[in-house]
């Protein structure tokens, strides 16, 4: 307690050991939708062993035995199950669930939760239904309507605080404030029905790309919604990331480890007290890829204050041959990842230690400089510890070597659990075209880029407020 007291009066953040959640795409129900919301249902593969669906995988691809493997052998605690709407209403727009359809689906999702996962919907249709952008084109696929099929799912999962409610696959060339409108109704419709609990993902424009999450308007908009009673707990900001040269998942050499997007994420989210969650971010197994994505998602644990947790992409009915593909093959009986999914995916997280403080925290803030110098970082040594996650708030500002060094903490409250929990705190890539092989297969070239600065932060201190901790402690 007497710990705990400090925390709070030295408004100290600190950087956790480890994201909370780390999981797979199990890809195949939404495989063939189109960035323009079409999704036949012809083309739909069930990731699940010879379940006699529309059209099965080629590789009858065992969903249940991969999951199992990733929970048990790798500790994933969390699974992206993707799916079309035209899929589960069989075509027929603003009808409800499709029981065959829906069953075949469910099939998935019981699997998934049967291992004590969590287990996160996922509405593959690019904020569109056969061309018709949501709330935005002429009323033609109207808010009401998204918000009925979403009241539909939460009814049936309602009582399983496991399942995540992930609102739409990137969203794309839509005006973000009306967007963000389609949004609060399916949040507001999934609360009502009965989904009080679960974290629901809210998605923003540009293909939900981290690297425009900031300057799209996307946060700003999406930071308004709220649950009905005004609260914002489970309302969890989704983001995706791809790490080639347009960001859209679909060359095999990798151009960027992602830092400085995510990091410029993380200073909104730290300035406004919010989670992400990235639901989606692949690679090729490619050298470069190897360096580029295991460095990403180092980054992510590191700053897992602000970052829940990642989902790769893909395994689930892809075949092992797919450029991005994460399918563990079979030897001996026996799942074995492929190398990527085991050193960058697995290895970050299982490496990253326990979720908690570090021992000896180090704070590292850009410093800008007059007369458009390249800009340095300060680093601020603290040794502060303790057993508890914790965030915390507040902004100071100092001055070195005639530079100003602004440090921007996440909240203006100091928060300390023992034990994180789904909500410790609460507030795109692209496709081309091709062959179908998933979700990622279109008709449209058009990609989604990054853009952005250097990393404002990597880890952030209180400055003066550590020392008042430690003032605090001698005394």
């Amino acid at each position: 307690m007497f710990l705990k007291s400090l925390l709070v009066l030295g408004g100290v953040p600190w950087v956790f050991g480890k994201v909370q959640y780390m999981g797979m795409s199990i890809a195949g129900f939404e495989f063939g939708c189109d960035i323009d919301g079409t999704c036949p249902i012809g083309t739909a593969q069930s990731p699940m062993n010879s379940d006699g669906l529309i059209s099965q995988s080629p590789m009858d691809s065992d969903a249940l035995g991969q999951m199992q493997h990733f929970a048990n052998d790798d500790d994933m605690n969390v699974f992206r199950l993707p799916v079309s709407w035209q899929f589960l209403v069989n075509n027929k727009f603003g009808g409800t669930l499709d029981s065959n359809n829906f069953g075949k689906y469910d099939q998935l999702m019981q699997a998934c939760l049967g291992l004590g996962t969590f287990c996160a919907i996922d509405f593959h249709n690019f904020a569109r239904f056969n061309g018709q952008i949501i709330g935005q084109s002429s009323g033609a696929v109207t808010d009401a309507q998204f918000a009925d099929i979403w009241s539909q799912l939460a009814t049936k999962y309602k009582n399983n605080d496991k399942v995540i409610f992930g609102l739409m696959n990137e969203p794309h060339d839509l005006d973000v404030p009306t967007w963000a409108n389609t949004v609060q109704a399916a949040v507001t419709a999934i609360r009502n029905a009965g989904a009080s609990s679960q974290m629901i993902l809210l998605p923003g424009t540009d293909f939900a790309s981290a690297g425009k999450f900031v300057s799209s308007g996307s946060g700003d908009a999406l930071i308004k919604v709220t649950n009905p009673d005004g609260s914002i707990d489970g309302l969890i900001l989704d983001l995706h990331k791809y790490l080639d040269i347009n960001n859209s998942g679909t060359h095999a050499e990798c151009t960027t480890d992602n830092v400085d997007a995510f990091a410029i994420a993380a200073d909104f989210l730290r300035q406004h007290d919010r989670k992400a969650l990235v639901s989606e971010t692949g690679a090729a197994s490619t050298d470069s890829c190897f360096t580029d994505f295991c460095a990403q998602n180092k980054f992510l644990n590191d700053n897992s204050d602000v970052f829940l947790g990642y989902i790769a992409w893909s395994a689930g009915a892809f075949s092992t041959s797919y450029l991005l593909s994460l399918t563990p093959s079979k030897q001996n009986g026996k799942y074995v990842n492929n190398k990527l999914a085991a050193q960058c995916v697995v290895a970050p997280w299982a490496n990253a230690g326990p979720a908690t403080l570090v021992p000896s925290a180090t704070a590292i803030a850009t410093t800008s400089p007059a007369g458009g110098a390249t800009p340095s970082q300060t680093e601020v040594p603290t040794s502060i510890t303790a057993p508890n996650s914790v965030t915390g708030g507040g902004k100071a500002t100092s001055t070195v070597s005639g530079m100003k060094t602004t440090i921007t903490p996440s909240s203006a409250t100091v928060k300390v659990s023992a034990g994180g929990g789904i909500f410790a705190s609460s507030r795109a890539n692209q496709t081309v075209s091709g062959p179908i092989t998933g979700a990622r297969t279109s008709s449209s070239s058009q990609a989604s880029s990054t853009g952005g600065a250097g990393p404002e932060m990597r880890r952030f201190a209180g400055g003066l407020l550590a020392g008042s901790l430690l003032f605090a402690i001698v005394l």
